[in-house]
């Protein structure tokens, strides 16, 4: 089980045989001011590091009580939600209205202890989805686009969802830092934890890229789609088929909450043995690609 913010802190200055004075003195010498009262209050659990300058110490004392990097950044989560952004971006929907498994998608985040939603916004995301040779997926790449609403936000957490419940053996990322997983199979979900290098500032942007793939043959697959919660500014997906599998027909699909069936959107056309949709100021809901093999 894992610790909890404050108790792992007091542990390791415990382990480490430091005073708070010479820890407060140790993070001085580095330039990084935060309080002895703030260190008091940050072990007892009565209150936590939220400001970037806090969040720079954080790495500080990793180094210093000899913790792996970004261990207490992971135990503590991410920073409480501030402001009226939080509770509603505007346009913002729910996952009950996006996910077949709304339930258990929030089970999984609680137990990565996400609070991020709405504290980043999506300025673009690319989805490649990869067919192989027996019409199975065998992998999705993303590359996405964010831009901090906040001060000291550090994370995201991706998310692949199988409708046959059949999850991706392997995930990898770049531009970040792989944190926990979590998984259901019955559900059919794997939620990632993707750590940034630093906190970000408001309004600064930040790029990530991360996988998800099976070894061999994997589900059998007719459609992709990805849940956008909140409005983003640019979508580009990409659904590339193995040689001589290629689909009669694509369409693209879009739903806009789970409460009405999907609708086919425009019909499109392939090239290269690929299917594509690109498009902009997208609203929240479900978009995809669908395809009919005859």
């Amino acid at each position: 089980m894992e610790q909890p913010f404050d108790r792992l802190l007091r542990d390791a200055i415990t382990a480490r045989g430091l005073s708070l004075e010479r820890l407060h003195a140790r993070l001085s010498q580095r330039g990084i001011k935060v309080s002895l009262a703030s260190l008091s209050n940050w072990q007892r659990g009565k209150c936590r590091p939220e400001r970037s300058q806090s969040l720079r110490a954080l790495h500080a004392l990793e180094e210093i009580l000899s913790l792996p990097g970004d261990t207490l950044i992971a135990s503590l989560g991410p920073p409480r939600p501030r402001g009226r952004w939080v509770s509603h971006v505007p346009g913002a929907v729910p996952y009950r209205d996006l996910c077949p498994e709304a339930g258990s998608l929030q089970r999984l985040l609680a137990e990565i202890k996400n609070a991020t939603d709405g504290q980043l916004s999506v300025l673009s995301y690319h989805d490649h989805f990869t067919i192989g040779a027996e019409r199975d997926e065998r992998a999705v790449r993303t590359r996405a686009v964010f831009q901090a609403r906040v001060d000291g936000v550090d994370r995201h957490v991706a998310i692949h969802y199988n409708e046959r419940s059949r999850l991706p053996e392997e995930q990898s990322t770049g531009f970040c830092r792989p944190g926990r997983v979590k998984k259901d199979e019955a559900a059919g979900l794997t939620a990632l934890e993707l750590l940034f290098d630093r906190p970000l500032r408001t309004g600064e942007t930040y790029v990530v890229e991360y996988e998800f793939r099976y070894r061999g043959r994997g589900p059998e697959s007719t459609f992709y789609n990805r849940w956008f919660r909140f409005p983003a500014h640019a979508y580009l997906l990409t659904v590339q088929f193995a040689p001589g599998i290629t689909p009669v027909r694509c369409f693209r699909t879009l739903q806009p909450t789970t409460a009405t069936p999907p609708a086919d959107v425009a019909e499109l056309r392939l090239s290269w043995d690929a299917a594509h949709i690109a498009d902009t100021e997208l609203r929240p809901g479900v978009h995809g690609i669908r395809w009919e093999w005859a």
